[in-house]
């Protein structure tokens, strides 16, 4: 839904009852936060369905610098044994790195001081989580210390019934490092190419973020090859370059921007780098407008640099909607390979 959208359709009668679960402080007083020991998984949700979760928000005060990369957010829906929604926590919320950045996407935000990274911030997320039996949410504190304070709201809609067809979400965090460069001066097959979602089912592809550290200091380039069904070649949807899939072009020349649907939500060196594509990115893209449909399964891949020549430290998490069961996730990398 765009937001002219959701503009019309508060006229609408709504038919259903909102709720919250979050951390505000049982006794009374205002110690608004739980704390997650080192090591520990906390569940900070169990939701009975029908409903629909329809904002997220989130804050955290923890002494490890790169908890963004090292706490995982999960979720799973109507009993599942493994996660439809998988990601470090400043991932999911659109910015990698282990580090927190000011921006502000339709979906995914993250308000804080603008400028440098951050180590404290609001995230938020919109997108909409139904779920038909039952929602689990649960945070896994992978740091070196405790999370000292752990700040959540979890608004949601309960339902007596859907009253149309509904897919379910899922988001998965993937990355390589490095890619693994390769001399070829021409890519007719895709094979070597980054892999950002790889799912199986019935569904429709919303977007992700893409998180580079330009290791080699040179222009992303590569093209997004999106492949529908068991394709092999050629895919539907064939790009022109990484900027340009992300809705830039000639590189990110306007350095870091707020778009609705699309944007950088981190530009450049965190280390001060001057070098023009220098240094750590996350760029990031929704389909709200028109998203990519399958039938039986979908692979959103991008090349490294052109013809995958470049061996950079690429990672992203992809969003969607889609039938279950879905196609289990490998495990998620343990947090000296997420670093």
């Amino acid at each position: 839904m765009t937001g002219a959208d959701a503009l019309r359709s508060l006229a609408k009668m709504k038919d259903y009852k909102s709720q919250r679960i979050s951390s505000w402080d049982r006794t009374g007083k205002n110690a608004d936060w739980i704390s997650i020991k080192k090591g520990k998984t906390e569940t900070i949700a169990e939701i009975e369905g029908p409903g629909c979760i329809s904002h997220i928000w989130i804050t955290v005060s923890c002494k490890d610098s790169l908890y963004p990369r090292k706490i995982i957010f999960r979720a799973y829906w109507d009993g599942e044994k493994s996660p439809s929604v998988e990601a470090p926590l400043g991932d999911f919320f659109g910015v990698g790195h282990g580090v927190v950045n000011h921006y502000v996407s339709l979906p995914l935000n993250m308000i804080t001081k603008k400028g440098s990274p951050q180590r404290y911030a609001a995230m938020n997320c919109f997108f909409p989580m139904p779920f038909f039996h039952k929602a689990r949410i649960e945070i896994v504190n992978e740091c070196d210390t405790d999370v000292e304070k752990f700040y959540y709201h979890i608004d949601y809609e309960s339902y007596h019934n859907f009253s149309e067809k509904i897919l379910l979400f899922h988001a998965q965090w993937h990355r390589e490092n490095p890619t693994r460069a390769t001399n070829d001066i021409a890519n007719l097959d895709g094979k070597e190419n980054y892999v950002i979602l790889d799912a199986e089912g019935k569904g429709h592809y919303v977007g992700c973020n893409l998180s580079i550290n330009n290791l080699c200091n040179s222009p992303f380039e590569g093209d997004d090859m999106i492949f529908i069904d068991g394709e092999k070649w050629p895919p539907s949807l064939h790009g022109t370059g990484t900027e340009d899939y992300f809705c830039s072009a000639w590189g990110f020349p306007a350095g870091k921007y707020d778009g609705i649907y699309h944007g950088v939500s981190l530009a450049g060196s965190i280390e001060g780098g001057t070098w023009a594509w220098a240094g750590k990115w996350t760029m990031y893209r929704y389909h709200l407008e028109a998203p990519i449909a399958f039938e039986k399964s979908i692979k959103v891949t991008i090349e490294h640099g052109h013809a995958n020549s470049l061996g950079n430290d690429y990672s992203s998490v992809a969003y969607w909607y889609q039938t279950e069961p879905h196609k289990e996730f490998p495990p998620i990398l343990p947090v000296s390979e997420r670093l």
